[in-house]
Formats: structure tokens, C-alpha cells, sequence
């Protein structure tokens, strides 16, 4: 069983990778991209706390019955800031498209003291970039009550005002490899100490 000393570096043990601390992890990307399976296993690994923004927006939609924007992502920082507050690491799960909710996960963090770790998911291959996204809208078991996750035209939308990263991350094309790949080559790709 792994254990997370405190420092909030990350550290190699026995050539497996670890981060320290209580950090924040924060996968972005477009749907599609892989961020939940791999934020899920980054989540299991560090025995943290796995926050999914399109979750908190679903159980927003589904009480308010109406459309959620950033209401969503309001809530989900301030369940991350608790979480981190109570000293359990947070690995969270969201397309943060623009700078000001990426500098809104920043601002958490630094209110908790808790290093950031920003991660975007990209897709190079389109077709298996739709390919994903499709599969994925038409399976009724990804619905929950009135939200759905979105359809290819819309993922494309979304890539439309999808801003560039002026702040540091470090990016992970998920088009080849398996899921187990990816979250390798994740794990090689988080800061050393």
C-alpha cells in the first residue's frame, strides 16, 4: 500500500512514481481525450480524492432543471478546497477550456497550500478522437437523469473557444496506447523531484 509523506514533492520509490503532499491533479482536456480514465487511475493510486466536473454539473442540472454553466465549476472548487483542507490529495476531472477557470483551479490550490499538477489530454487522431466521443454519447449508461455527455458536433464547438495554456502543464496525446499505456506514460511525464 502506497503512503504519501508530507512535502508535497513528487518522489520515485522503487521505480514507481509517486506524488507527495497533498496535491491537486488536474486533468483537462476536450471530451473524449481520456481524462476520466486516467484521472480515475491517478486518483485510485494516490488514495485521493476524484472530483468529476461534469458529475457536479449533472446533479445540478437534474435539481435545478435547468442549464448549468459555471455553477459547476463553483461548486467543485470548493469541495476541492475542503478536501484539501482535510489534508486528502484531490485528482480532478474537467474540460477547464479557458484561462480563467484554469487560473481558478491555481488560486484553489494556493489558498490550501497545495502544489498543482496541471494535466491536458489531447487526442491527435480525430477519427479516433469521434470515434471515442460517439461511443460514448450513445452509451445510456453515461447519461445521468437529464444531462448526457456531449455529441461529436458539440465536442467540436468546444474546440472552437478552447484557449491556449499560458500556465505550465505537462500534455499527454492519448491517441495510441491502451488505457494502462497512457497512464504510464502519464506517471513518466509528472514533475520529478
Amino acid at each position: 500500500q502506497q503512503q504519501l509523506p508530507a512535502g508535497g514533492e513528487p518522489v520515485r520509490h522503487g521505480g514507481q512514481h509517486r506524488l507527495t503532499g497533498h496535491p491537486v491533479c488536474h486533468h483537462s482536456g476536450l471530451p473524449g481525450t481520456g481524462k476520466s480514465t486516467l484521472a480515475r487511475q491517478l486518483a485510485r493510486q494516490l488514495k485521493a480524492v476524484y472530483l468529476r466536473v461534469d458529475s457536479v454539473e449533472a446533479a445540478l442540472l437534474n435539481a435545478m432543471n435547468q442549464s448549468v454553466t459555471v455553477e459547476g465549476y463553483a461548486a467543485a472548487y470548493a469541495v476541492a478546497a475542503d478536501n484539501l483542507k482535510l489534508g486528502f490529495p484531490v485528482v480532478v476531472d474537467c474540460v477547464n477550456p479557458i484561462a480563467v477557470t484554469r487560473e481558478a483551479w491555481a488560486d484553489t490550490a494556493a489558498a490550501c497550500a497545495a502544489p498543482l499538477v496541471n494535466i491536458e489530454l489531447i487526442c491527435s487522431d480525430l477519427a479516433e478522437h469521434q470515434r471515442r466521443v460517439e461511443l460514448r454519447h450513445e452509451d445510456k449508461l453515461n447519461h445521468e437523469g437529464q444531462w448526457q455527455p456531449p455529441n461529436w458536433a458539440q465536442v467540436q464547438d468546444t474546440a472552437d473557444f478552447y484557449q491556449d495554456w499560458q500556465i505550465p502543464r505537462t500534455v499527454l496525446d492519448t491517441a495510441q496506447g491502451t488505457p494502462q499505456e497512457n497512464f504510464r506514460a502519464l506517471l513518466s511525464r509528472l514533475p520529478d523531484a
